[in-house]
C-alpha cells in the first residue's frame, strides 16, 4: 500500500509500505556495500577500488595507503547487525548468505599479512577504522562465531597494533575504548584504563546537557554525536555496562533526547541541515537514531514508523541524488551527489562508506514493529504541512553521576 503525505509547497512524499521500505533499504545496502565486499572477499580490493582523494588533502600519501581499511571498517560496522540477522524475504535470505560468505573472507583477507589485501593497522587513521572494523564484529556475533581460529588470531594481532596510536583528546577516545571491549567482550585480555578514560570523560567533563555531548573540550556544531560518539559509547557500555550501571542507564535517556532530536532535524523531503565537518558522510548523520531504533529504545514521542518514514526519506534523498555512485558502483565524494569541495581535509573515499550506519535497523526481524508498523509523517511532514498533532519540544534536564574509581 502507498502512502502519499502532503507537505508544504506541495511537495510530495512518497513512503511505501513496511515491507517495502524494508526491500528499499536493503537494495541501497547492496549498492553502497558490494563494491568492497565482494571485492575484498577475492583480494582485489587494492587492485579495483579507485583512490579519491578530498581537493583539499592533507597527507596524500598517508591516507592513499588507508582508504581500503575505511571502506571496510566502516561498511562492516554498519552492515554488521543485518549479517547477524535471519529471515525476511526469500531473496533477502540469498542476499544475507551471499555476504556472509563474502565477510568470512574478506575479514581473513584484510588481517592476512600474505594477502594482497592485508590492511594498513598502524597509525592515527587505521585506530579510527580498525574500531569500526572492531564495532562490526560487536555487533555481529555470528561472523565471529564462524571465523576460523587462525583468522581469529590473526584479528587479535592486528587489532592489538592499534595499541602503538594515541588517541586525540576528542571523540577518539571511544576508539580504543570500542577495541578494547571487543577484546572484552571475546574473552581476550583487555586494558580497562582505555574504557575507563573514555567514559570517564565524556560522563564527567564533556556532557552539555540536553542529550548532548561536547567532543572533547570544545563543542563542535556538527553531526558527531552521531557518526561516533553516542553509539560508540552505547556500544562500549553494552560490554562493560555493569561497572557503568548508573551511567548506563542515564545514557540510555540522553541517547532517546538526541534520537528525538535527529528526527526533528529531518526536513520533508528528507534533507537535513548541512552544517559541521564530515557532511560528506551522507545519510551516516543519522548513525545514531538508526542504533538507538535497532535497540528498540525509541523514544515514546517517536513511533517505529514515523522514524522508519524519516530515515527512508534521507536514504533516498542522499543515496539517491544523481551523482551518488562512480564507475562500478563506488560512492563518490558528496552529500547528495558528487559534490568534491564539501570533503574536508582527511576525506577519502573510503570515508564515505560510514553511511552505511544509517541500515543498523535491518538487525531488526521483518515483524518488529519498526517494518510491521504502517508508515507515518515524521515531524517536519506533520509540522510544515498544518497538523495539530505536534506537542511542543522540551529539553532533558539530567544530571550524570560520576563514574566509580578504578
Amino acid at each position: 500500500m502507498r502512502i502519499a503525505f502532503l507537505a508544504v509547497g506541495l511537495v510530495w512524499v512518497l513512503c511505501v509500505s513496511g515491507q517495502g521500505d524494508r526491500a528499499l533499504w536493503v537494495s541501497y545496502l547492496d549498492a553502497v556495500s558490494r563494491p568492497v565486499m565482494s571485492a575484498l572477499a577475492e583480494d582485489r580490493l587494492h587492485a579495483s577500488m579507485p583512490v579519491v582523494l578530498s581537493v583539499r588533502i592533507d597527507n596524500a600519501t598517508e591516507r592513499r595507503r588507508v582508504t581500503y581499511l575505511e571502506a571496510f571498517g566502516r561498511t562492516l560496522s554498519g552492515i554488521g547487525p543485518w549479517l547477524n540477522g535471519e529471515g525476511g524475504a526469500a531473496e533477502e535470505v540469498a542476499l544475507r548468505r551471499q555476504y556472509r560468505e563474502w565477510t568470512l573472507k574478506a575479514v581473513a583477507n584484510a588481517v592476512n599479512p600474505h594477502a594482497r589485501d592485508y590492511m594498513v593497522w598502524k597509525g592515527g587513521q587505521p585506530l579510527v577504522d580498525a574500531a569500526f572494523f572492531a564495532l562490526g564484529l560487536l555487533r555481529c556475533p555470528w561472523l565471529w562465531q564462524h571465523l576460523d581460529t587462525a583468522v581469529r588470531q590473526q584479528v587479535v594481532i592486528a587489532l592489538r597494533e592499534t595499541r602503538a596510536t594515541m588517541a586525540g583528546y576528542s571523540n577518539w577516545l571511544l576508539f580504543p575504548a570500542v577495541i578494547e571491549a571487543f577484546f572484552c567482550k571475546y574473552g581476550y585480555d583487555y586494558d580497562a584504563m582505555r574504557i575507563e578514560f573514555a567514559v570517564r570523560e565524556f560522563s564527567q567533563h564533556w556532557y552539555l546537557g540536553d542529550g548532548t555531548f561536547a567532543d572533547g573540550p570544545a563543542m563542535h556544531q556538527d553531526y558527531y554525536n552521531s557518526y561516533v560518539i553516542q553509539p560508540f559509547l552505547l556500544a562500549v557500555l553494552d560490554v562493560t555496562g555493569a561497572r557503568y550501571r548508573d551511567f548506563s542507564l542515564r545514557m540510555e535517556k540522553i541517547a532517546q533526547r538526541y534520537a528525538e532530536l535527529q528526527e526533528r532535524l529531518i526536513g520533508v523531503d528528507g534533507s537535513y541541515p548541512v552544517t559541521g565537518r564530515s557532511i560528506t558522510y551522507r545519510c551516516g548523520a543519522f548513525h545514531a537514531l538508526a542504533d538507538v531504533a535497532l535497540r528498540g529504545q525509541l523514544p515514546a514521542t517517536l513511533t517505529p514508523g514515523q522514524v522508519r518514514s524519516a530515515l527512508t526519506a534521507v536514504i533516498r534523498r542522499t543515496l539517491g541524488s544523481p551523482g551518488t555512485f562512480a564507475k562500478e558502483g563506488w560512492l563518490n565524494i558528496g552529500l547528495a551527489g558528487h559534490q568534491e569541495r564539501l570533503a574536508d581535509a582527511y576525506i577519502t573515499g573510503g570515508s564515505e562508506y560510514l553511511c552505511t550506519e544509517v541500515f543498523l535497523p535491518l538487525g531488526l526481524s521483518s515483524s518488529d514493529a519498526f517494518w510491521a508498523a504502517p508508515a507515518a509523517p515524521w515531524t517536519a511532514v506533520k509540522v510544515w504541512g498544518g497538523e495539530d498533532s505536534v506537542d511542543a519540544d522540551h529539553a532533558l534536564d539530567e544530571r550524570l553521576p560520576t563514574v566509580p574509581s578504578a
